[in-house]
This record gives C-alpha cells, structure tokens and sequence, in this order.
C-alpha cells in the first residue's frame, strides 16, 4: 500500500509541539490533555474515526480555537491565545477544509494578494496595480509548483475542484511556512485528483513540515512518517503507520468505518 515504510524522523526537538492540550464545549471535552510532538521536516498525520477531536486539535494548532487548558508552542513561540494571523506570520499556515475563493479572480491574482498580505502593503492592494505587480515572479513560481502554470489567469470559479484545492495549497505556501497544515486535503476528490494531490504534498514538503488530518488511510500511508490516532479526545496510539495499521487498539476505534479495511 502506498510507497515503503519510512522510518519516522528523531522527535529530540519537535518543532511544534501541545502539552495538555483541553478545549471544552459547555462541559464536553473535544481535547481531551493531548501532548504532540510534531518532528522538524516530517508529515505527521491526525487520524482517527468521525467526532475523535480531529479537527478540533487543528482548530486549536491553529488559533482558531482557544484553549481551555494546556500549551502550543511554535520553536520558542507561544502560540495559545494569539490570533491565527498572528501565528500564520511566525511561520504556521493553514489549508482548510471548506475552499472559499474569490471566483472572479485568477490563480494569479489570489497569490499575489497573498504575497502582498505578507508585507508592509497589507491588503492595500486597490492602491496601485504596480503594486500587486512586483509579486508577479514569486506568484507564477507557486503556482507552476502546484501545477496551475497554465491556468493562472482562469477565473477560480471555473476551476475543477481538484485545481481549486490546488490554488488553495498555493495560498498557504505563499506565506512561506515552517509548518503546513492540511485539513483534509483530498476530501472530495476522485482518484486521479487523489493521486495528484498525494505527488503535489510530496514535492511540497521538501524543506518544511506537513501535519495532515486525513481520512483516507491510502494518503497516510503514502505520506506519513508518523501518525497519530485520536479517540474520544485523547491520543490512542502514535507511531509509524505501519505500525498503527496492526494496533488491536486501532482496528477497535475504526470499527464499522469504512475507511478501517485500507
């Protein structure tokens, strides 16, 4: 299944890592005291079957959720309690789940509003079109690197949506991330997207880290150099896939998910 087993990375000093991790919802623990360690320059997989605290875990990561309890730490930065535009600039982006784009505007012109987010010009970018203009190099570079080089200047609505995820991962690795993550990247995909999708993560991992939440076991095992299963809000059982795949714990949690048998 998928390409060999890699060994996973050495975790002596995680670049991203929770301790304790508890976020609360009127007295229901979606997380529930998790500790992750994500290795520098891995792809680290979330699994773990529906209501597991998935992407509750991504949303606290992430910024878009506040802890109730525990710690997040980015290198030496706190991220627990800043704002996600906060974190995405020291370094952690986000793919998400639900694509929301601009569909009258191009691959070309989503990128390079990107690109100028990052900088002192903000989203002042109405100001001047020279201004967008001096992104135009780096902008072509992305997208020719999630393989939409030749449909820069395509509206994004009329995009397929194997493409619109595309432009979506352009998007975060316009910010230059230490970290990428991906939520879901190939949930509604056919086949082929799938396999797109796996060979686009693949090429854009080189030089940073991916954690991935993933319901396709077939994508983890193609990618991931460790996994972690959730459950109930507490960590499982972590390790290589090859591994976890066997874990009597594992075939137990995934029982009557059809996504068990891969």
């Amino acid at each position: 299944m998928g390409d060999p087993v890699r060994e996973a990375p050495v975790l002596d000093a995680p670049v991203l890592k929770a301790r304790g991790l508890v976020r609360e919802f009127r007295g229901f623990r979606a997380v529930d005291g998790v500790d992750l360690d994500i290795a520098e320059g891995s792809v680290h997989a979330l699994v773990g079957p529906n209501g597991a605290g998935k992407t509750t875990l991504f949303n606290l990561l992430t910024g878009f959720l506040k802890p109730t309890a525990g710690s997040v730490r980015l290198g030496e930065h706190e991220l627990a309690g800043r704002r996600p535009e906060r974190i995405a600039k020291l370094g952690l982006a986000r793919s998400f789940q639900i694509t929301s784009l601009f569909a009258e505007l191009t691959p070309r012109q989503h990128v390079e509003l990107a690109l100028a987010g990052r900088t002192g010009l903000g989203w002042r970018f109405w100001r001047s079109d020279k201004a967008l203009g001096r992104y135009s190099g780096r902008a072509a570079e992305l997208l020719g690197q999630v393989g939409l080089g030749e449909h820069a200047d395509v509206p994004a609505g009329a995009l397929a949506y194997g493409r619109k995820r595309a432009l979506e991962l352009a998007l975060a690795l316009a910010l230059d991330p230490k970290v990428l993550l991906l939520d879901e990247p190939t949930a509604g995909m056919g086949v082929e997207d799938v396999g797109r999708t796996v060979d686009l993560i693949k090429k854009v991992r080189a030089g940073r880290t991916v954690v991935l939440v993933e319901h396709n076991m077939s994508v983890v095992s193609s990618l991931a150099d460790r996994v972690t299963v959730l459950q109930h809000g507490q960590v499982l059982v972590e390790g290589p896939y090859a591994e976890i795949r066997h874990d009597p714990r594992v075939v137990t949690a995934y029982l009557g998910d059809s996504n068990a048998a891969h």
